[in-house]
């Protein structure tokens, strides 16, 4: 019987895995002594890293070994040699984006507009690994539809998506993209969403009465998560919470959309009612 690499790769980190009781594993010692590795393979199949452990695991918990995320590393030049401070990209033209330039994850974390309107968790993106491989064939639950990227810890449609997709105009009845048509509403999106889709923004990761309060008579506030800073061509299919005075007919468009948030994203009673 031949036996591949892989398998006796897998099975050695399993191992270590069941010694350690599935007790999560630190990468490094305190005393910065090298890590052997096997202390790194103990690490990397930590049981915060998978499945059910990383549904409670706190941001502290994965900046304990993964610190370096939050440290300022932008450059000041490109390799081209133009200055960070003399560019500006397309994400930093709605106004909410305040600062330099600066990291994926600072941005997401630390930023001051992320602290006032969002709440975001590591958990909230990285929902950890198959314990087998990210590899379509590999593993019986990595399907070929939607829970695998290879080589990637998150699924950018049901994360990244919610946030940096295209504004949907056509369902919104737009004359054209916010940018050329926000004057016509004088750059308030409340002045329809006051009385449209009035439930919103009640999930765990964003702080709702923040950006409610931050909304009103700014629309960059909302466009810059509905469409000014996408990173995709497509839109969310955001789930349409009912709201009071909502029509009782579903529109052609809306057919088949959830209806309520992810579970893991519910708060209060909602969350409670899932939880029963």
């Amino acid at each position: 019987m031949v036996v591949s690499l892989r398998t006796i790769r897998f099975s050695a980190a399993l191992l270590l895995l069941l010694v350690s009781g599935g007790r999560p594993v630190a990468a490094g010692s305190a005393d910065n002594t090298p890590q052997t590795a096997h202390d790194y393979q103990r690490a990397r199949y930590s049981a915060l890293h998978f499945k059910p452990a990383i549904a409670s695991a706190s941001n502290a918990d994965c900046l304990a070994c993964h610190a370096e995320v939050l440290k300022p590393s932008v450059r000041e030049r490109s390799p081209a040699g133009v200055k960070a401070a003399d560019a500006k990209a397309w994400y930093q033209q709605v106004s909410t984006y305040q600062g330099a330039q600066d990291t994926f994850h600072r941005r997401h974390l630390e930023s001051d507009f992320a602290r006032t309107t969002m709440s975001l968790q590591c958990t909230t993106c990285h929902e950890g690994h198959d314990p087998r491989d990210e590899h379509p064939l590999s593993s019986a639950s990595a399907r070929r539809e939607g829970s695998f990227r290879l080589r990637k810890s998150v699924t950018p449609e049901t994360t990244c998506l919610k946030c940096h997709g295209q504004m949907n105009t056509a369902v919104m009845g737009l004359p054209g993209p916010w940018h050329t048509s926000r004057e016509m509403f004088q750059n308030d999106c409340l002045t329809c969403h006051a009385a449209i889709r009035t439930n919103r923004h009640q999930v765990s990761y964003l702080k709702a009465d923040a950006i409610e309060a931050a909304g009103k008579g700014n629309g960059d506030v909302c466009y810059g998560c509905h469409g000014g800073r996408a990173w995709y061509r497509t839109t969310y299919p955001y789930p349409r919470h009912a709201w009071p005075g909502m029509a009782d007919e579903t529109p052609d468009w809306a057919k088949g959309r959830p209806t309520e948030s992810e579970a893991r994203f519910l708060t209060g009673d909602r969350a409670k009612g899932q939880s029963k």
